[in-house]
């Protein structure tokens, strides 16, 4: 992928052009490929490190990971569009349960991959664009992976499309006021398993909801970052609010059920 993505790049950047490298490091891979569900080549350079096979293996993967961001950025700046190129990093969705504690994927964040508390589904977001976005800032603005087409189209001069939930983040980028604000953030997750969860953001309030008729909980995530303390007890205004965007968020497919399990064939064979 990245031998690709180098070589787009060399093809392209006399013009304006975008690229989505979306690599899947670091990922699990199938228990029958690796006994530790993590494939890689070699340890290397971790190996001599007085961790388990399987940290090691993680910790190669991000060690390829940033390698190979790294191979792109210096063609970049060999090609002198580095000052010239908005380049984003981010990741979609948090650390898995399994990884080692001592790795601390998720810090002050509670869960990890395929949960609906912060720790699911924070995830890093590193912006650079030297002399347009202020270097060694951190943001506090609320933005999402819908918000990327239409930021990406007005820096693009392009049209952006009526009727999306994505707004333009322009101005966080660059570290201005953000005109554009989300009326509120959704997510649901387990229309194809055992359980459907829903989460809302509504400013700085945070609604669970565990189940399709599970009881709503409710944080406030600019004094408990950790999702440690349910106050819905204390702010019945704010769940009802939360409870009719989760009733009307969502828009039903058929090709996406509730309460059914996929039963469908695997994707992936090993082949011997």
């Amino acid at each position: 992928m990245t031998e690709r993505a180098m070589q787009f790049i060399k093809d392209s950047h006399e013009v304006p052009f975008f690229l989505y490298a979306a690599f899947t490091l670091p990922h699990f891979s199938a228990p029958e490929e690796d006994k530790d569900g993590l494939t890689v080549p070699t340890t290397d350079p971790y190996s001599g490190k007085d961790w388990d096979d399987q940290s090691k293996k993680y910790a190669a993967m991000v060690n390829m990971l940033d390698r190979d961001v790294g191979r792109i950025i210096e063609l970049l700046d060999e090609l002198g569009q580095k000052d010239n190129t908005l380049i984003i990093f981010t990741s979609d969705n948090g650390g898995h349960s399994v990884i080692w504690k001592g790795f601390d994927t998720n810090g002050p964040l509670r869960g990890y991959k395929r949960d609906l508390t912060e720790g699911g589904i924070r995830v890093p977001f590193i912006a650079n664009w030297p002399g347009k976005i202020p270097e060694g800032k951190i943001s506090n603005k609320i933005i999402a992976f819908q918000d990327m087409m239409p930021t990406f189209a007005e820096l693009a001069g392009a049209r952006i499309p009526e009727n999306i939930d994505g707004i333009s983040v322009v101005d966080a980028l660059m570290g201005r006021k953000q005109k554009q604000q989300h009326n509120y953030l959704y997510w649901d997750y387990g229309h194809c398993r055992d359980r459907y969860d829903k989460a809302v953001r509504l400013e700085n309030w945070k609604g669970i909801r565990l189940g399709k008729n599970g009881r709503i909980q409710l944080y406030n995530l600019e004094t408990d970052i950790g999702e440690e303390n349910d106050v819905a007890i204390n702010h019945p205004g704010i769940v009802r609010k939360i409870k009719e965007i989760m009733r009307t968020a969502a828009i039903p497919n058929d090709r996406y059920p509730i309460g059914k399990k996929y039963t469908g064939n695997l994707t992936w064979k090993r082949r011997n």
